[in-house]
């Protein structure tokens, strides 16, 4: 388990260099095209960097515009332009630990709730205090555990 909360701290940091990144968005024409135009680089100009043709680079412009253009291609693309391509992943939480505790509050609500809907039907019902108390803790026991379910 230590070693599973090294390799998450790891991460965290890792990711954290994107963290600005993310703030950046893709031009609609792409960055290949963005770029070359404002650099004033021809299509046959790219094309003979990356040893293409001028409607080969085109097919490149337009593939990255729509999203279906490969990291190997654009790696290719960002050294013919003397360029380094980044790549990475922004935790939509804002962290790797408060995505992890979304997912665990998440599952542990659902077990709490199951728990106290079957408890309900005996008419042992728990009070909000308590569920919410019970929430609480198993979301950190989950958080601990780090349990494959978590992910499903």
């Amino acid at each position: 388990m230590k070693n599973r909360k090294l390799q998450i701290e790891q991460l965290s940091q890792k990711i954290e260099g994107y963290r600005s990144a993310e703030k950046v968005i893709r031009p609609s024409i792409g960055w290949v095209r963005t770029i070359r135009t404002s650099l004033g680089m021809s299509l046959e100009q790219l094309g003979r960097k990356l040893g293409i043709t001028k409607q080969s680079t085109q097919s490149i412009e337009r593939r990255e515009a729509e999203g279906s253009i490969t990291i190997k291609a654009l790696d290719e693309v960002a050294r013919a332009l003397d360029m380094k391509l980044v790549y990475g992943f922004v935790p939509i939480d804002g962290s790797i630990d408060n995505m992890i505790e979304r997912k665990a509050r998440k599952l542990a609500t659902e077990i709490v709730n199951r728990t106290s809907g079957s408890m309900r039907l005996e008419d042992q019902e728990n009070s909000p205090e308590r569920i919410k108390r019970a929430i609480e803790e198993r979301t950190k026991e989950i958080m601990d555990e780090m349990p494959k379910i978590l992910w499903d």
